[in-house]
């Protein structure tokens, strides 16, 4: 069996289909990670998530931040933005089960056997991987619950205050955990985002939340995506960005998760 770990999909459903042609999956005996933001922006939402759901169990996906905006959209509290491909997950005969399904992936998944943790954008760099994992099961269990519309409607709402303190509100705690979680890039040491720059070079005063001596990365092996600017590299070998900007253009990327060997196509 081989457990491979897919960058940032975003729709581009034929180019995920060549990578795993290339990698010989083979669904009754591999495994998939996907590392969040399935949907929007390429030209195939529909049938990426008409695939990854018909994989089953042999695929875990966490949600992006993406994935999020097409809850939203659907349930009338976003909409579409000018760049979004989404219309065909929203008019579709299964939408209500595609969605279902989409609503209760992971916000974050850790594999105790090979001790590798998976979120889309990062863990901020104040909380322990067991503080993150509580943390992202709380917003799970509100993303499930009969009640998410109005959680989501919460988490998007902007980000403010935009550094965690234990004295914020069970609402502006679930919104900035949406935040790190699904869409941080760099921030200070103690959880302050900046929430604009979308390069690989800092503002000042921030860094990449996977650089801060004594976070969980510098002791945690931890996959990730979102961020296309690093092309991949990270500079740390137990981090591993995987989105290297197949709806851009570029490349979809596979990490082999035990052997940590990458595999890429064209987007």
């Amino acid at each position: 069996m081989a457990l491979y770990a897919i960058g940032d999909i975003q729709g581009c459903y034929d180019a995920l289909r060549r990578l795993l042609d290339k990698l010989s999956f083979d669904p009754d005996r591999d495994q998939l990670w996907v590392v969040g933001d399935l949907v929007n922006r390429g030209p195939d939402s529909l049938n990426t998530l008409r695939y990854l759901y018909g994989l089953g169990d042999r695929c875990v996906a966490v949600l992006g931040n993406h994935d999020l905006h097409l809850l939203a959209v659907a349930a009338g509290i976003r909409h579409l933005k000018k760049n979004d491909t989404l219309d065909a997950v929203l008019s579709a005969d299964d939408r209500d089960e595609l969605l279902t399904w989409l609503r209760h992936r992971p916000i974050l998944h850790h594999d105790e056997q090979r001790q590798v943790t998976m979120v889309h954008a990062g863990i901020p760099p104040m909380w322990t991987l067991k503080k993150a994992r509580k943390r992202a099961r709380k917003l799970e269990t509100v993303l499930r619950s009969d009640d998410y519309e109005v959680a989501l409607q919460s988490l998007f709402k902007t980000v403010k205050p935009d550094a965690w303190s234990k004295d914020l509100g069970r609402k502006k705690k679930l919104r900035l955990t949406a935040a790190y979680f699904t869409r941080m890039r760099f921030c200070t040491e103690d959880g302050v985002l900046d929430m604009d720059n979308k390069s690989s070079i800092p503002d000042q005063g921030f860094l990449p939340w996977f650089m801060f001596p004594g976070s969980p990365c510098y002791y945690e092996t931890i996959i990730f995506g979102h961020w296309a600017a690093l092309q991949g590299q990270t500079g740390l070998a137990n981090v591993h960005a995987i989105d290297t900007g197949c709806v851009w253009g570029k490349r979809l990327t596979a990490l082999n998760v035990d052997s940590l060997e990458r595999v890429s196509v064209d987007g």
